[in-house]
């Protein structure tokens, strides 16, 4: 099983947003953060060319960085996972991954910092940390090549944005 690990493109400033009065979980993408998702897309599918299941963290720029990545690719299955969100459960992404073990070839995740690098770090080496910090946009492949388990997984690559928009030329 692999898991495509992705943070959300650009979203709007945190405290304009917080002027609005609306709840941060509503704070959308920016246009410009929607456009260099589409590009960083396009060069996932150069590497990536099939995703079997989208799991994104119940907030909207995660939601809607999730729907670019469908956009992109056929046949995927979209899911919210509340363990996605800001501050939620590891161990319940991991008890997600290994419903879908031997059912799913590529599973992508897309949520948010610091969340996701210390979700990677746990994934890789068992350890709660943050070596893997993601930025905006960026996304890195994981590879379970036995058990889904907590310090199993490898790292077959991380990407940064612009690095994801170069693949697509």
């Amino acid at each position: 099983m692999q898991v495509l690990i992705i943070r959300h493109a650009p979203a709007e400033d945190r405290e304009e947003f917080a002027g609005s009065g609306q709840s941060d979980d509503l704070r959308p993408l920016t246009q410009r953060g929607k456009e260099k998702m589409r590009q960083n897309v396009a060069g996932l599918l150069t590497i990536v060319p099939q995703i079997d299941r989208i799991v994104e963290s119940p907030l909207i720029r995660a939601q809607q960085t999730g729907g670019l990545v469908a956009s992109t690719y056929s046949n995927v299955i979209r899911q919210t996972l509340p363990a996605l969100a800001p501050n939620g459960s590891e161990s319940e992404v991991l008890t997600y991954l290994q419903k879908y073990a031997d059912t799913t070839t590529t599973i992508a995740l897309v949520g948010h910092e610091p969340n996701l690098g210390e979700l990677a770090t746990w994934l890789l080496s068992g350890q709660a940390d943050n070596w893997i910090p993601l930025k905006k946009g960026s996304a890195c492949l994981l590879e379970f090549p036995g058990e889904v388990k907590a310090g199993k997984a490898e790292l077959l690559w991380m990407l940064r944005p612009k690095q994801l928009r170069q693949l697509a030329g």
